[in-house]
């Protein structure tokens, strides 16, 4: 093994503690400083830390951006999501791979830069968007592909690449991105001002019961979308064994079509990060942990800057707020390109330094959760309501939305409309009013949760956005009149089959017998029966999987079946003779007649 390996990740498991559940941290340094986690570089990691190298390399395996070999000095990774790819992602794409003489998955001769597709970035309002490195680039075109290609090969610094710098904190010394807020409509309790410490001050003035009871009378619930009620899980957690608890913050938005959590960072996260610390008061605990995307590693710098402003001010750290015994304190946790570790327990898994694999429920998180401790995992926009609410009262909160969902709620609109972005709207909205504000009037369809959510068309665009009709984390995906249903069905499975953690056989297996069923009916070879074959394989995936993500995979699918079956129905036939074809021998033989240059004498045109 070389010295220069050895040394470098000894300091660098060193400036970690030696602490195997840092390992998210130690391997992506690695990967920063080398370009992988080699071989070599996962032994002298697993012999610092004194863990198992299985253990190391399951880590490097399971996410996306951590690599065991070399890639390029530069990586640029172009977003194929669904709403890019309705924006025509795939020119963009092909211009990359002209410029760079290479393919998908390649790296070029010399070793500089490596083209690589990726899901969701976070960036649907401003699509077609890669990552090159660490730097997002947003509204691309074939042109701006070229360009950025020659601009590597003249300077290999990806952040020269930003030519401008987007609106609010955007421009920040620490940001300087080219990522634009489109904030569409600002509402009174996330996207408000606050001054720092004004929320925190009354909750220490409070005892932690207090406290708790203030947010059930708000009867605020979590914004990630199930809309568990945030006091009652607070009281779990402040009442479960032990002597040591957690407040997680999971600002893990990878469901394509999200990017409401990007703008409150970006903007808000003295909010987030006052809500926090008011939780950390409610339960009893010291510590915070922020899960931020490996998308937006960009926005880190800035983030770090407002703790330790924060901490200067007495906000964090020993006795918050001059209350003496009160020490609490909050780390980010970087992720790593995996859409599982927003699914609340393969999150705590990966704050541990491992796969981010689910795990079984109960116990729950309030009873045991991060290093086995109870621990209360919220999502962003759910602390930023937690501090608003001890500012202005529950009260206050309680009068705002629909009888059933008290608050607003942050949405990000993407798709066919005129004016994609984030939009702060009381609950019990309808679903027409929304496309009204950001100008799809003539959508054809929506989905409504992103990929695991509903699609529901213009007979349901009365209906409303709360917990006891649509509910949704927040994405709004709108389909004008040129777009297929089914087509759209396939991309979200597609989107599950790469991003499922692999543990369990309904979704492991599940989510691809779907798709595979779903892309025969749009050959063209599909038949009745497939309709009922596909409710109820989705609905068998649906109960029978182990987590959220292949709990909710098969909505796609379920919604569309319900609200869109005439699509499946005009697409699907009786076979005349008892079969179906299901191969075509002329497609297959096709690339051996492009080899020797004629046609098959068999089966000749």
């Amino acid at each position: 093994m070389s010295e220069t390996v050895e040394a470098t990740v000894k300091q660098i498991c060193q400036a970690c503690g030696n602490d195997r559940t840092r390992m998210m941290d130690i391997v992506r340094a690695v990967q920063e400083k080398f370009g992988c986690v080699s071989d070599a570089a996962m032994d002298a990691i697993a012999r610092t830390v004194s863990t198992h190298r299985v253990e190391v390399e399951s880590v490097v395996s399971f996410y996306t951006f951590l690599s065991k070999k070399p890639k390029g000095q530069v990586v640029i990774r172009v977003c194929n999501d669904i709403i890019d790819r309705m924006h025509d992602v795939g020119r963009v794409a092909q211009a990359f791979s002209d410029a760079l003489g290479i393919g998908f998955g390649e790296t070029t001769k010399d070793g500089k830069i490596s083209l690589e597709f990726t899901p969701c970035i976070g960036m649907c309002d401003q699509a077609p968007a890669a990552m090159v490195n660490d730097v997002v680039v947003t509204g691309l075109s074939s042109d701006s592909a070229w360009s950025i290609v020659r601009g590597l090969q003249e300077h290999m610094d990806p952040n020269k690449l930003v030519e401008h710098f987007g609106d609010g904190n955007n421009s920040h010394e620490l940001v300087r991105a080219m990522v634009s807020n489109n904030i569409r409509k600002a509402g009174p309790v996330v996207l408000a001002p606050l001054a720092a410490g004004d929320a925190l001050k009354k909750a220490v003035s409070m005892t932690p019961a207090e406290v708790i009871r203030e947010v059930k009378t708000a009867r605020l619930r979590g914004r990630g979308g199930a809309g568990f009620p945030t006091g009652m899980k607070w009281e779990f957690t402040r009442g479960a064994g032990g002597d040591k608890r957690y407040v997680v913050c999971n600002a893990d938005e990878g469901e394509p079509g999200t990017f409401k959590d990007r703008v409150i960072l970006t903007e808000c996260p003295d909010l987030m990060f006052e809500g926090m610390t008011i939780a950390g008061h409610a339960i009893g605990g010291d510590t915070g942990i922020v899960y931020l995307r490996g998308e937006y590693a960009y926005l880190r710098p800035f983030l770090e800057h407002v703790l330790n402003e924060r901490r200067a001010q007495g906000l964090l750290g020993k006795n918050v707020c001059g209350k003496q015994g009160f020490d609490f304190d909050i780390r980010i946790q970087m992720g790593a390109g995996a859409y599982v570790c927003g699914e609340e327990t393969a999150l705590l898994s990966s704050c541990e330094g491992l796969r981010g694999d689910p795990k079984n429920r109960p116990p729950f998180p309030a009873q045991k959760g991060y290093l086995g401790r109870p621990t209360t995992v919220n999502n962003v926009e759910t602390f930023c309501c937690v501090a608003r609410i001890l500012e202005k009262g529950s009260g206050w909160f309680a009068e705002l939305g629909s009888k059933g969902s008290p608050g607003t709620k942050l949405l990000s609109v993407s798709g066919d409309c005129k004016t994609p972005g984030v939009l702060e709207v009381p609950f019990g909205i309808t679903l027409r009013e929304v496309l009204k504000v950001c100008g799809a009037e003539d959508a054809i369809a929506v989905q409504v949760g992103g990929p695991s959510g509903v699609m529901v068309g213009p007979a349901d665009y009365g209906r409303t956005i709360c917990y006891d009709d649509l509910a949704t984390g927040g994405s709004i995906m709108v389909f004008g009149p040129k777009r297929n249903h089914l087509k759209t069905v396939s991309i979200f499975l597609d989107f599950f089959i790469e991003e499922g953690c692999g543990y369990c056989t309904p979704c492991r297996v599940g989510n691809v017998l779907m798709k595979e069923r779903v892309d025969r009916i749009l050959d063209g070879k599909g038949e009745p029966a497939d309709l009922d074959y596909l409710q109820q394989l989705a609905e068998t995936v649906k109960l029978a999987s182990r987590c959220g993500l292949g709990q909710t995979s098969p909505n796609c699918v379920l919604s569309t079946l319900k609200n869109f079956r005439s699509d499946y129905e005009a697409l699907v036939k009786k076979p005349t003779d008892g079969m179906q074809p299901a191969f075509d021998i002329r497609a297959a033989l096709g690339a051996a007649e492009a080899v020797v240059g004629r046609k098959s004498a068999h089966f000749g045109a």
